[in-house]
């Protein structure tokens, strides 16, 4: 691609942990965000990696974040846990609350924890890989600050709220790994857009007047965007009702308020050894892949694929090349470090 600079995931974890360092992190939890965030980038996933840090960079100066901050167990009853961020960044949180259900899944065959008073915790999808690595079926969820229009709406009313859904197989590189936001597409994705100088397709955002919004710089500004399918008539009346679900979920149940400026993640890890062997639950599983996999194409170059397949390819690919870094982006990790005090020491090539 024109104008990509690479940079080695190593160095990219050295920088991100530089920043978080600076800030007051603990060094675990620098190293854990960090983690998270370089391993979202080299699956692809790039609206949820290194470019949200110009994001967590305004959320501390506003007081929103707290990097010093360390979640705990604020309720503990049997398979169920409740975590109390303190306004700590997501990630840990969220490692936090995933550690503990997989914990409770192999204890009692199921674990469900949930997150109050967090923030942004990265890819969802992240943390349902986790589970899956540990030969469990999980679900993770996140809501976030409103972005979503309600049909028949005008102004934005709950996040992009994302779905994250994973389950062991037998290549234990390759799991099933679906991870979707609710709006028609995460608001990441327009800021690469706006990084690149690039419009957005129509379907995506809105304009304060309900109609479509192609310009990716002022739909970065309006913060407008259409829930999945976009309008009533293309199903967007179901995206909006799976964002209203995962807030219930995140911020009623956990009780996080985004008037307080509070995020509330979800998630649960089942144990497929809880209602049959866990190798013949695997061997069905490979069946249906394979019979997915195996379904003839329209175009035999792009064949059926399997949620995850894409990034599982895209990550081989990138630990070895680099993780591709469009200049505006170097140069909003350059305003972070210079902001925060830290060493700016990314090296780039094209």
């Amino acid at each position: 691609m024109e104008n990509v600079l690479t940079v080695p995931a190593e160095l990219l974890h050295r920088q991100l942990t530089t920043v978080f360092t600076t800030w007051g992190m603990n060094p675990d939890h620098a190293d854990t965000a960090a983690t998270i965030m370089v391993e979202t980038d080299l699956s692809g996933v790039d609206s949820h990696g290194v470019g949200m840090l110009p994001y967590y960079q305004i959320a501390v100066r506003e007081g929103r974040l707290d990097p010093r901050a360390t979640p705990t167990i604020a309720n503990d009853r049997g398979p169920a846990a409740l975590i109390d961020g303190h306004h700590c960044i997501g990630h840990v949180a969220a490692h936090l609350a995933m550690t503990t259900a997989i914990d409770k899944a192999k204890e009692h065959g199921i674990g469900v924890t949930a997150v109050t008073n967090s923030t942004h915790y990265g890819a969802a999808g992240w943390y349902a890989r986790m589970a899956a690595d540990h030969g469990l079926i999980a679900i993770s969820l996140t809501n976030s600050p409103p972005l979503l229009v309600p049909i028949n709406g005008r102004d934005p009313a709950l996040g992009t709220n994302p779905i994250a859904f994973a389950a062991p197989a037998r290549d234990k590189a390759r799991p099933v790994l679906l991870d979707m936001a609710t709006t028609a597409v995460a608001y990441g994705k327009v800021s690469i857009a706006r990084r690149a100088g690039k419009p957005i397709p129509e379907g995506w955002a809105l304009t304060p007047e309900g109609t479509p919004e192609t310009d990716s710089a002022a739909a970065a500004i309006a913060r407008r965007l259409s829930p999945l399918g976009g309008t009533r008539k293309l199903g967007g009346h179901k995206g909006y009702g799976l964002a209203l679900m995962v807030e219930i979920l995140c911020a009623t149940l956990t009780g996080a308020r985004m008037n307080r400026n509070e995020t509330g993640h979800f998630f649960l890890a089942l144990d497929p050894a809880a209602f049959r062997t866990a190798e013949a639950f695997e061997e069905d599983l490979e069946e249906l892949l394979t019979r997915m996999r195996g379904i003839a194409p329209i175009d035999p170059a792009q064949p059926v694929l399997i949620p995850g397949d894409p990034e599982h390819d895209e990550t081989v690919r990138r630990r070895e090349g680099g993780i591709p870094m469009v200049p505006t982006l170097v140069e909003e990790v350059r305003g972070v470090c210079a902001e925060s005090g830290a060493a700016f020491i990314l090296k780039t090539q094209a």
